[in-house]
């Protein structure tokens, strides 16, 4: 269990920070190679302040560039992947996120072979499982039931494509004769402070008198804390490195949820918001079927003007049964194999995304205050 490296893709993202955070407390891990695409300056100055005896290196590279890669891995004992471009408005093309998402994962377990890479962990996504229907009520899922995505959307597509590669790839002979060893986790809507979705969502609520625009009024879903996530990663890591833990996880995939209470995304926005002024819209709402028979207009709409003009929908039916869905998880499996019991309560996570809220609503009233002197 001792003397060992790791190497962190996404690594400047919302997840991959607090992954790093968590992995340079562990026993025994020399360094932490922390790969992105580009690392904002912020993200810079933090990484080599963390106190701790474990080196942390910093690699700008392409998820798409295979000798990069390459590089990247060598020494490696252990590889995180949290890379994953995250869409569901169709804002981003299609190929992108195919490419992104499931070829750099070929990439990178091409890259462990080579190097000789013995774990690899990937972060999936519950999308990998569903909602397909916004009229299907799905509680407190669980592995050994079969639930799938039957989208086509490049994000819950490529990220299930991509999670079968990795558990296909559990067994694998290595370069130098050993063998790779891959689970899978797959947390649900992760929220916290630095959260893009979250931080979107505040944001325009200030723009708009403190109204906190519906996302998802008929939902009920166990959103996850950020920190909780992180702490998931941490447990696979060292389950997999464990000889006596390793046999029951390997080629596994498991939800990380926690005990935030099941609730709609609209209610989760509004209990960490509420403090600090942040209410809900009480106008009247369109009605879901018929909001979903409007987005299916236009889409047909966006498809038939995509030869000669690129419109995107406000809203597409898949954003729609996302939001709206009764889909929920447990976390049961992970608790028994990889000892998973989350850190942080609900309270604790309410607080620390609050306190983070409350730093976006004084930076808001001082752009304000700026603009009126």
């Amino acid at each position: 269990m001792t003397g060992w490296s790791c190497l962190l893709t996404g690594a400047g993202g919302f997840l991959g920070q607090r992954i790093i955070q968590s992995l340079v407390q562990e026993e025994g891990l020399q360094e932490v190679r922390a790969l992105d695409k580009f690392f904002r300056p912020e993200t810079k100055e933090e990484f080599p302040k963390l106190q701790t005896k474990t080196k942390v290196t910093m690699m700008e590279g392409d998820i798409l560039d295979a000798q990069c890669l390459r590089r990247a891995c060598q020494g490696i004992s252990v590889v995180i992947h949290t890379a994953a471009v995250i869409d569901v408005s169709g804002a981003i093309p299609r190929q992108t996120i195919m490419d992104i998402n499931l070829k750099g994962t070929q990439h990178l377990l091409e890259a462990c072979v080579q190097a000789s890479v013995p774990i690899f962990i990937y972060t999936s996504s519950v999308e990998v499982a569903g909602p397909n229907s916004y009229k299907e009520i799905i509680q407190n899922a669980h592995e050994d039931e079969h639930h799938e995505s039957t989208w086509s959307t490049p994000y819950s597509y490529s990220k299930k494509l991509a999670e079968k590669a990795v558990l296909k790839a559990n067994g694998c002979t290595l370069r130098n004769g050993g063998t790779l060893h891959t689970c899978a986790l797959r947390p649900t809507y992760i929220y916290g402070e630095g959260s893009p979705f979250l931080y979107s969502v505040v944001n325009m609520a200030l723009k708009n008198n403190g109204i906190l625009k519906s996302t998802g009024k008929f939902s009920i879903a166990n959103p996850v804390y950020v920190g909780n996530v992180a702490w998931a990663h941490i447990l696979a890591s060292r389950a997999l490195r464990d000889p006596n833990k390793a046999p029951n996880i390997q080629g596994q995939f498991y939800y990380v949820s926690d005990d935030t209470p099941h609730q709609s995304y609209d209610n989760l926005n509004y209990n960490v918001s509420k403090e600090w002024g942040l209410c809900l819209d009480s106008g009247p709402s369109i009605p879901l079927s018929l909001k979903y028979w409007l987005a299916f207009l236009l889409e047909m709409v966006s498809f038939l003007l995509s030869p000669v003009y690129k419109y995107q929908p406000p809203f597409n039916r898949h954003l729609l049964t996302l939001s709206n869905s009764v889909f929920t998880v447990t976390y049961k499996k992970a608790q028994q194999d990889l000892g998973y019991e989350p850190p942080f309560s609900w309270e604790e996570a309410k607080q620390k995304t609050g306190q983070w809220i409350s730093s976006l609503v004084q930076q808001h009233k001082g752009t304000l205050k700026t603009k009126t002197q």
